[in-house]
Formats: structure tokens, sequence, C-alpha cells
């Protein structure tokens, strides 16, 4: 028995490790932007074709490596796909030619997805009678890796360390992680495929309301949260580098930080309300921080979109389970994939808006996404039942 809880903590960890480097490595290029786009001479559309490579990657790695893991097990395909996340990293950080980065964000973005579905589908394994705080504990390293990361690089960058040695580095970091997956125990993961008869159709479910405006709502919540972390360094153009760095961990602290209140206090709330002011704000906030008259003042409005923006996501999911219970694993399925194809569409379009509107103009985007959000999920309150009908008592 001992045996047994002391490999499932190891895992557990090791899944934390796993969520934590996705993070980090995920803020990378954004924390790095100006230096990448002079050094490969790229413009803002140049990166935004990488974000589309790597965000329609990160989708494929999602979605492939669950079926993957039923097939060869979670520890093949955890070793594999953090193997791949470290090629595809370090052939940014040595590799002079633009096109072989493009190429290489494919593996990049492969790994860290199968990464992400995989040690989800993990601690589920692990946990099964505490799920919810499982997860949110998870989750909250992903936050840990996305707010120190820009933190962090900005300064040794500042401090004169080459951008390409802390690319490197990160590079080297997943070979142990890539050997820990290898020899630690975890839950196999394997699954036999079958049927079951009776069930509905997953395309119906799919298009029932309020599920498909849940869709939407998911998709342009993680467009615009994408989309203000993927660019805002960026955007910050003006402010010395370890200035806008601090604004993009200020940014990631702000989400984590709302997670954690929420976990905490949303249950005393409506879920729908709560994630529907919680959109309202963190829409109107980023358009606020975009016209802002300081750059103080829109770092400082950053953090309250981050703030606002945390819950926003769980909240959705939580939603979309309550309106159809019983079908929990198939509603956050769809919802899911709904928000991979926010984050594939918005953010590396915003690349080209930037040279050909201005950046300002894709951010205030951003924020009307986010107000859109809110209008989605107003559409998804219930509809009032109809009235009974009242019997005639003028015949008998």
């Amino acid at each position: 028995m001992h045996r047994l809880r002391s490999d499932a903590r190891a895992a557990g960890v090791l899944a934390w490790i796993g969520l934590l480097l996705i993070g980090w490595t995920g803020l990378l290029v954004p924390s790095l932007i100006r230096e990448i786009e002079r050094d490969f001479g790229q413009s803002d559309a140049g990166l935004g074709i990488y974000y589309f490579v790597g965000a329609a990657a990160y989708a494929s790695g999602s979605f492939g490596g669950g079926m993957l893991t039923e097939r060869f097990g979670r520890r093949r395909v955890l070793t594999v796909a953090t193997a791949l996340l470290g090629l595809g990293t370090a052939v940014l950080g040595i590799v002079p030619a633009w096109a072989v980065v493009l190429v290489a964000a494919v593996p990049a973005g492969f790994g860290a997805g199968a990464i992400d579905g995989g040690v989800n589908g993990l601690v589920l394994d692990l946990y099964p009678t505490a799920r919810g705080r499982a997860l949110n504990t998870l989750h909250l390293f992903f936050s840990v890796g996305a707010l120190t990361s820009p933190l962090v690089v900005g300064r040794l960058v500042e401090a004169g360390i080459p951008w390409q040695a802390l690319v490197v580095a990160t590079a080297a970091v997943t070979i142990p992680v890539a050997v820990l997956w290898a020899t630690v125990s975890l839950p196999h993961g394997r699954h036999r495929a079958s049927t079951v008869e009776g069930q509905p159709r997953l395309g119906r479910l799919a298009l029932r309301w309020p599920l498909v405006v849940l869709e939407i709502a998911i998709a342009c919540y993680v467009a615009s949260e994408v989309g203000v972390s993927n660019w805002l360094i960026r955007f910050l153009e003006s402010a010395p580098l370890a200035l806008a760095t601090t604004g993009l961990s200020l940014f990631w602290g702000g989400l984590a930080l709302g997670r954690l209140l929420s976990a905490r206090y949303s249950d005393r709330f409506d879920h729908l309300r709560y994630a529907t002011v919680s959109a309202l704000v963190a829409g109107g906030a980023t358009i606020v921080a975009v016209v802002a008259p300081s750059t103080e003042a829109s770092i400082a409005l950053f953090a309250v979109v981050g703030f606002a923006s945390g819950p926003i996501f769980p909240l959705i999911i939580a939603i979309g389970g309550e309106r159809h219970p019983g079908r929990s694993a198939a509603v956050s399925g769809f919802l899911t994939a709904s928000a991979v194809v926010g984050g594939v569409i918005y953010p590396p379009l915003m690349g080209f808006l930037s040279v050909n509107v201005g950046l300002a103009v894709a951010m205030l985007g951003a924020g009307v996404l986010a107000v859109a959000c809110a209008g989605a999920l107003l559409l998804a309150r219930p509809r009032p039942a109809a009235p009974a009908a009242v019997p005639d008592r003028g015949s008998t």
C-alpha cells in the first residue's frame, strides 16, 4: 500500500513538472519576440505564421495524444512528447534559418499538446475521488511556468545573456523530464475501443442548446486570452524589456490568482453569472488598457485582465457539465476542442492585423472577443419553461 501511494505521489509531482514545463516554454517566444524578430529579420506577420503553426500542432497533439495513449500507453506517449518538445525548442535556439524554425514548431507544438492532454488524463486516473482540487493544483503549475518565464527571461537577456542560450537551456531541461517519464510508475492509460448501444450520437450533442453557445463562448475567450499573452510584450514595445516582461508576468500572475480565488469562492455564486461578469470585466479592461495614457497604467490594467480571465475557462466547463449531466466527458471534449479553435485562429491573425492596421487594433479585437464571450454566455441562460396547459373546466 505504501509503495502504491509513493508511486502515485511521484507520478503526480511529475505531472506538475510537465505542466510547469509547457507553461514556461509556451511563453518563451512571446517573451523573446523582439529579439527573435530582429535576429531572424521577421515582421509581426512572420511571427503570426509561427504562432499558427505551433498552435495547430498543439491542437493535433492534444487530440492525437489521447488516442495514441489508449493504443501505446501513457509512458511511451509522454516520453516521446517531451522529447519532441525539447527537439523543437532546441532548433529555435540553434538554427539560423527561419524556414527550419517554422518546421520545428510542429514537433514542439505537438509535444506540448500531447503533454497537456496526457497529464490531465493522468491526474484524473491518480485522483478519482478528488479531481477538482487535483486539477486546480495541476493548472496552477502551468500558470506559475507562464508567469515566471517572461519575468526571468527578460532580466537575463537585459543582463547580457544571449537569448539563444536560454532557449537551448530550456530544451536541455526536457531531457531529464523525458527520462523520468520513462522510469516513474504510471497508470498505463491503454484502453480497448468498445461501442455501447443506446448512447446518443456525439454529433447531435455538440449542436444541442446551450452547448453550441458555450462552444462559441470558450472559443472567444481563449482567442482573447492567448492573443493578449502572445502579443503583450510586442504591444509594450516602447517600454524597456524588463518592464514589458514584468507586464506579461503580472498578466499571468493575475490569472493564477483569479483561478485560486475562484476555486474557493465560485461555488457560492451562480456559475453562469460569475463567468459572464468575469468576461465583461476582462474585455472592458483589455480595451481600456490598449488606450491607456501611460505604459504603467496599461500594465496595471492588463494585470486586471488576467485576474478577471482566471475563472472563465473552468467555469464554462462547469456550466456545460451542469447543463448536460451524465455526458461530462463528451461535453468537456467539445468545449476543449472549441477552445483550441479559438487559440489557433485569432492570435496568429493578430500578426497580420499588426502589419496592416496596427497592433493596437488587434489588441482591441482581443477585448471585443472577451465581450463576445460574455454575450454568448448570456444566450446560454436556461430558457423559461412553457406554461402548463390549463384544463378546460367549461365542459365535462
